[in-house]
This record gives C-alpha cells, structure tokens and sequence, in this order.
C-alpha cells in the first residue's frame, strides 16, 4: 500500500511517518510511506492508494478531494488527537479504513 501525507512544509509529518512504518513493520503490512507539502500533492498522487491530510491542512480537504477524486485515491484529515500524539498505528488503521472504503 503506497499512503501519502501531505502537510504545511513536509518536515513536521516525518516523524509520524517513521512512526506509521514502525507500525507496519510490527502488523506485518507492507507500505511505502512518505510525507510532502501539501503543494506538491498533484505531482506526488501516482500508484497512491491513499492520501492522508496534516490536520494544519485540513481546511484545504475539498481541494485535496478536487486533486485526488479524478485520480480514484481517497483522502481524509488525519485526526487531530492520532496526529499530535504521532499515534503511527492510529493512522496506519486510519488509512488502511480508507483504502477499504474506496
């Protein structure tokens, strides 16, 4: 599963991303996660299973929906509480449930 999150610059999202793949190693998932500012996210969309959004973004989710709808890849706000506390399986789970929805 190829799960992309898109946030204000990048930098902050990494160390939820490491904690997402820490997450993964101990469920046995193989995933390809990376986090980009949400500028980039037409470019960075190709093989996406999943795109997930930095709560800072969260008010861009009907442009990230514009973005992503045509391409077939769900997108969604990664929750507030799972992003602050860099809670990697909460959101492993997160964007596993959203893939399964599509």
């Amino acid at each position: 599963m190829v799960i992309r999150l898109f946030c204000a610059a990048g930098m902050s999202t990494s160390v939820l991303v490491e904690k997402m793949k820490a997450a993964a190693v101990e469920k046995g998932k193989d995933v390809d996660i990376a986090a980009y500012p949400i500028g980039e996210m037409e470019s960075r969309l190709d093989g996406v299973d999943v795109a997930l959004l930095g709560p800072q973004v969260g008010f861009q989710l009907n442009k990230a929906k514009g973005i992503c709808g045509p391409k077939g890849v769900p997108v969604d706000v990664i929750p507030m509480a799972d992003y602050g506390t860099c809670n990697g399986m909460n959101v492993l789970k997160f964007a596993f449930k959203l893939a399964k929805n599509k």
